[in-house]
């Protein structure tokens, strides 16, 4: 990556901001959202920038206090909004674009907001890389005009890492945290109680000192997902034990390490092969 492009991407994503005037930020506290908070904070001031957080089942405990943490230490204004996305079926009944039901409902919470505030605009992280993915909630944003400026402005992943470490923000490296529903398999329902199992499973896992890990939920099996780095250190006798003990202790009858490592997004390499193949 050369320094004179990031540099005209990032100012690129300042005008994008600049011409916005005011904004709510679509706030999870991941490396995508909180560089959108911070360089509108910078470019609007704090008196036009909001940050909005979306709350139900699927937001981790850690994640939601991690957003309302992040938020006071940039000096920007946060809002929280309970969302109601599993008093919805085909939220709940989780096909494949479960995503889109989850963006629509926090979409439209938003859209009344900003219209209670006087805000011009919705705005997201979504960047370029995201473009490539499966991504239904990206459709979403569509129907309801939410700004994705750092795709707008061209920054990749790697860019609003680097951008990120540039600006001192201590989310440069962190490693990306999807919703809860997302490790229950598609067509499979997701309940509170299926999350709050995964929740209290990949706390335990992170808790081993494994950063970044993923624990698949499929019925009584919980299936874990970590680095290829990791597994020698789960795999080994002791710890597997307590691995085992503690998630038979959450309801789990069945645990497995997944020997092909962490793979974000796993449960979506099915759709993604199908879309290809419709493609070619």
């Amino acid at each position: 990556m050369q320094t004179n492009s990031l540099e005209i991407k990032y100012a690129w994503l300042q005008d994008i901001l600049r011409e916005l005037e005011s904004v709510a930020v679509a706030f999870s506290a991941g490396v995508d959202s909180t560089l959108v908070l911070k360089v509108a904070l910078d470019t609007l001031g704090p008196e036009r920038v909001v940050a909005v957080t979306g709350r139900s089942d699927s937001l981790a405990r850690a994640e939601f206090e991690a957003a309302c943490e992040l938020a006071k230490t940039v000096g920007a204004e946060h809002v929280v909004l309970d969302t109601d996305e599993f008093d919805n079926p085909n939220y709940t009944s989780n096909p494949t674009n479960r995503c889109y039901f989850c963006k629509t409902t926090l979409y439209e919470h938003l859209t009344q907001f900003i219209r209670d505030r006087g805000l011009n605009a919705i705005v997201n992280g979504i960047n370029a890389d995201d473009l490539g993915d499966y991504r239904p909630g990206i459709q979403a944003a569509r129907e309801f005009g939410v700004h994705c400026p750092p795709a707008e402005a061209g920054l990749t992943k790697a860019d609003v890492r680097e951008l990120s470490r540039r600006l001192g923000l201590p989310t440069f490296d962190k490693p990306a945290s999807p919703c809860l529903s997302s490790r229950v398999p598609y067509g499979e329902v997701v309940t509170p109680e299926k999350l709050r199992m995964i929740e209290a499973a990949e706390a335990f896992v992170r808790g081993l000192g494994i950063r970044e890990c993923r624990v698949r939920h499929h019925d009584k099996l919980a299936r874990i997902e970590a680095p290829v780095e990791d597994i020698p250190r789960l795999t080994d006798p002791q710890t597997a034990a307590r691995v085992e003990a503690h998630l038979r202790s959450l309801g789990y009858e069945r645990v497995t390490i997944d020997p092909r490592g962490f793979r974000s997004g796993s449960l979506n390499e099915t759709i993604l092969v199908t879309i290809a193949s419709s493609q070619a």
